[in-house]
């Protein structure tokens, strides 16, 4: 990976949104919610007062409205702090 986040930023790849529901029902694209979990794909350094918690590889939950999405190479990331990360799954 080429981007390399500063401080306590964090960049995740977000999960591909559900197709269908539990019962089997497709979900048209226009009303797929944006996915709220992704995978951890670059990290930063930390600050000197926040060290880094989270790691490459990393299964993460995030806030619906959370980060920043970005598009680099064709593929979608979003870049957040890492305080704006739930929870690691």
């Amino acid at each position: 990976m080429t981007i390399k986040p500063l401080a306590d930023r964090v960049l995740i790849e977000p999960a591909e949104a559900e197709q269908k529901t539990a019962s089997g029902i497709i979900i048209p694209d226009t009303a797929k919610e944006k996915p709220q979990r992704g995978k951890v794909v670059a990290v930063g350094a930390g600050t000197k007062d926040h060290e880094m918690t989270v790691k490459v590889g990393d299964q993460v939950l995030y806030g619906k409205y959370s980060g920043t999405e970005i598009e680099y190479d064709g593929a979608k990331y979003m870049i957040m702090k890492e305080s704006d990360i739930y929870a690691i799954i």
